[in-house]
């Protein structure tokens, strides 16, 4: 639940910002997701989520292997990407716009969500429209019925597990694995998000920079390590990401360095990544009709509404099939 920390618990730990890293032909849930955050940060500012340029820099290094696909994020660093359609004001940057060692980058208008005051405001949203929060320990996804607050056994369960998918009885999910994700998070503003398509340090490292919303402070990014399940902030690790980050967006730290970003935190987040993709499908399993939702691994604030559409189309065809 919101203010909980927890290394399973990944969406505190998110940027959280809109950065479309699907292919072309997974892209749904993202494309009918961006309409819907962008509502929200014009219209609801309660909402804790500002709208913000962002830049996806493709390094000279990285661009041989961005061209033979199979990279990283599948479609975030491809070079003519297919989000040009989806931001309005899309365009790709000139030469004299790129840091060094950057063979191209585009820059386009997306949003950052500070999620501890998003996350609050949608379990609001939801106890407007009538849910009711339990909280309990289920060994099976079936146990989950009976926790009904209407008091007989629920006709439909459905299941956002996240990493602990992999673990949970009736679904035990091998595919489902931990992706680590180290961040800082500082108090400095950055002018502009920005990610790159690689690092010169270790394998599991990524740069990115996201200022949240609303003062929630400036996010520093981080590490990409699937398999890891370490809950603890590395201090070299630390000092690599604020060295990146500072390098690739100097205007940071007001030219100062690493000595001249103010930290707030250290924290660390394990994404739940699934192997061949999100899981959105119904099954039943010992008699009880389960709508899964997980597997969404970095991405899951910008393919939220998309994905949460599929599942409304999922319990509808539970509840309109004619009862045995």
């Amino acid at each position: 639940m919101p203010g909980d920390y927890d290394i399973e618990y990944a969406s505190p730990i998110a940027g959280a910002n809109v950065l479309p890293m699907a292919t072309e032909k997974n892209s749904s849930w993202e494309r009918r997701t961006w309409p819907e955050i962008k509502r929200l940060a014009v219209e609801v500012p309660e909402a804790g989520i500002h709208l913000q340029k962002s830049r996806v820099y493709r390094r000279e290094k990285d661009i041989a292997q961005l061209r033979k696909g199979g990279y990283n994020f599948d479609g975030l660093f491809q070079e003519n990407p297919w989000y040009r359609q989806l931001f309005d004001d899309f365009r790709e940057l000139s030469q004299e716009e790129l840091p060094a060692g950057m063979a191209s980058g585009c820059e386009f208008g997306s949003a950052c969500i500070n999620v501890m005051l998003y996350m609050p405001w949608l379990v609001g949203r939801c106890r407007a429209n009538g849910v009711v929060f339990r909280r309990g320990i289920l060994k099976h996804v079936s146990e989950a019925a009976s926790l009904s607050h209407m008091g007989s056994k629920a006709d439909v369960v459905i299941n956002t597990t996240g990493i602990m998918a992999s673990r949970l009885g009736g679904v035990m999910d091998s595919k489902v694995v931990p992706v680590r994700g180290q961040v800082v998070v500082v108090r400095n503003e950055a002018p502009y998000m920005v990610t790159k398509s690689g690092t010169d340090d270790d394998d599991g490292d990524v740069c990115y920079v996201m200022t949240r919303a609303a003062g929630g402070g400036t996010v520093l990014g981080g590490t990409y390590q699937k398999g890891q399940w370490e809950s603890q902030p590395d201090a070299n690790t630390a000092m690599r990401i604020m060295r990146r980050a500072v390098e690739t967006v100097p205007e940071l730290a007001g030219g100062k360095g690493v000595e001249g970003l103010d930290i707030i935190r250290h924290a660390v987040g394990l994404r739940p990544y699934r192997e061949g993709g999100v899981r959105i499908e119904k099954e039943k399993i010992d008699g009880t009709w389960v709508v899964h939702n997980y597997g969404h691994a970095g991405w899951g604030y910008q393919g939220s509404y998309g994905c949460a559409q599929d599942v409304v189309h999922l319990v509808d065809e539970v509840l309109n099939q004619p009862k045995l």
